[in-house]
């Protein structure tokens, strides 16, 4: 049987933020298996997220063994987050690349 899911201290701040600045937000934080805590979509795009928590140390940080294998297994936008600051700046970067195709 699998264990409740844990998130970020930070998680429901940066949910909030995103879905105050506009965003889709779907919460996938009990999915498991590596999958990313959130999906995103803002501008006809979607981006998926792993929130990890900014004000713990680098070595706390680190994806596990499931996480990284999701990543380097998924064929889409996939990135990590440490605050609401920097999603935003995921989402844009992630829309200047869409407006360029």
């Amino acid at each position: 049987m699998r264990r409740a899911a844990r998130v970020d201290a930070n998680h429901s701040e940066i949910v909030q933020g995103l879905r105050k600045a506009g965003c889709s937000v779907l919460d996938l934080s009990r999915v498991g298996q590596g999958c990313p805590d959130i999906c995103v979509g803002f501008g006809g795009i979607n981006l998926l997220m792993e929130i990890k928590d900014g004000a713990k140390s680098p070595s706390a940080r680190k994806l596990t063994v499931d996480e990284v294998k999701f990543h380097r297994g998924w064929s889409g936008a996939v990135t990590v987050v440490n605050s609401l600051e920097d999603a935003i700046k995921q989402i844009n970067a992630a829309l200047e690349v869409s407006q360029k195709i």
